[in-house]
């Protein structure tokens, strides 16, 4: 006990020594006190900025490394929040210790405001670097593959900006921030005139992902804005399309709400995707199949059940039509087109690419002025663009190949070397050549028209 008090004894000495000391040398000019004052305040402001960067900042920083959460300390390390922290604490020990600096005067209101709101922004960014930082948490997590937050990061960071503005405007001029929020309802109509766009798209976006009508990664086609290939990215304002050309296309994010777009997502989630092309087949070569060739078509094993069948219903129907089936006109017979239509639905039930629980269909269409349309619709059991291209492409290339078989040809329009080979094989063929030739020219001399 006696040593206990001689140290207090001890302390109060050296404390008294010390005040002692600092009297005698405490300047007595004022400008030399308010000097003095300054940097103390500075020292001490540098001094809790070191405090909370070494101690504070370090705690949390450990804090998330223990709990392994490494991403996210990397991620507010990139976007500065921990430094914005820091940045913090000299203003508001500045904000706090103004006021005690001698012969300061009206100056310590002002320099204390000033600090007070350069706090209060660092402290904002720091809230912003934090936002940022839970965009890049998040977009490394499979969730992000499909739905994206970024727009909600973006209207939180809009709502931060709009209230550091209204908390440091009113800290600046000395007035409660309800008083500055009562002045915004005179300014309401200019404020949704500036902000339009804005509010559009934070509608538009939140109705977007709330209703998950587009997803990162979903492939969509809008004409209207020229875009045709995958969701790259969804902000509030934009969307940003990767083109099938590596272009990439902005369309605003209100137009994905207002206006319509195809969207393939259903299709790659089927697990089908669509075939849908014809065949102009030539109306001249369309004609009844004889019974010749429709007992070699019978060897075909994707006719020949088909023609079984069919052959005993046309013999019943035949059979019951007694004398008029002497004419050929009354009895019924079998088409070429008709059997290569039954041929290509065989070829696709066959065909270990397609998918057999989906639409199948081999159909013809109203013949037009081009052929008569056969159209083969049908759904690939695979959707990547490479492989089903593969498939269409299999596909009709055995269809083009059959069609000879059965006595029918593609309709094709002549081109320019057609009508020349037509024009010399006439004008080459028959013995009476060059007088062709020769009354063709005097015709053209006198003004006629050739005649071939």
């Amino acid at each position: 006990m006696f040593h206990t008090a001689r140290m207090n004894l001890n302390l109060d000495d050296l404390i008294d020594t010390v005040a002692d000391t600092v009297q005698q040398h405490y300047p007595t000019h004022h400008w030399a006190q308010f000097a003095l004052g300054m940097l103390m305040l500075v020292l001490a402001a540098l001094f809790a900025q070191w405090v909370v960067a070494r101690i504070v900042l370090y705690f949390a920083h450990r804090l998330l490394v223990l709990t392994e959460r490494q991403a996210w300390d990397k991620s507010l390390a990139r976007h500065r929040a921990y430094h914005q922290l820091w940045y913090a604490v000299p203003f508001a020990a500045v904000a706090i210790g103004i006021g005690e600096v001698p012969h300061i005067g009206h100056m310590a209101d002002v320099i204390e405001r000033l600090a007070h709101a350069g706090a209060w922004i660092c402290v904002f960014f720091a809230l912003g670097g934090a936002l940022s930082a839970w965009q890049d948490v998040y977009a490394a997590s499979m969730q992000a593959q499909t739905r994206s937050i970024k727009g909600y990061i973006q209207i939180g960071k809009l709502a931060l900006a709009l209230i550091c503005g209204v908390l440091v405007l009113s800290i600046v001029i000395d007035r409660s921030p309800l008083w500055m929020l009562s002045g915004l309802g005179a300014l309401s109509a200019v404020l949704l005139l500036v902000f339009k766009d804005t509010l559009l798209s934070l509608v538009a976006s939140t109705q977007l992902t709330s209703n998950d009508m587009l997803r990162i990664g979903d492939w969509i086609e809008m004409p209207q804005s020229n875009a045709d290939g995958f969701v790259k990215d969804i902000a509030l304002h934009t969307v940003k399309v990767q083109n099938w050309d590596n272009t990439v296309t902005t369309v605003p994010t209100y137009k994905l709400f207002s206006e319509s777009y195809r969207n393939y997502r259903q299709m790659f989630e089927s697990g089908g995707r669509r075939i849908k092309r014809t065949l102009r087949i030539d109306a001249t070569c369309v004609r009844f199949l004889t019974d010749e060739e429709t007992a070699r078509l019978k060897q075909f094993r994707l006719l020949h059940d088909y023609l079984e069948e069919k052959q005993i219903e046309v013999d019943q129907a035949n059979k019951n039509l007694g004398e008029l089936a002497s004419e050929p006109a009354n009895r019924r017979r079998l088409t070429n087109i008709g059997t290569f239509r039954a041929y290509g639905v065989a070829y696709l039930q066959r065909h270990p690419e397609i998918r057999q629980d989906m639409a199948m269909m081999v159909r013809m269409m109203e013949p037009q002025s081009e052929g008569i349309p056969v159209e083969v619709y049908c759904f690939t059991a695979v959707t990547a663009w490479t492989q089903y291209e593969r498939i269409q492409g299999d596909v009709f290339d055995h269809l083009l190949s059959i069609l000879p078989e059965l006595g029918l040809r593609l309709y094709q329009a002549p081109s320019g070397s057609d009508m020349s080979g037509l024009v010399s094989g006439r004008i080459g063929g028959g013995s009476g050549s060059a007088s062709t030739i020769g009354s063709a020219e005097s015709g053209r001399l006198r003004g006629e028209l050739p005649t071939l």
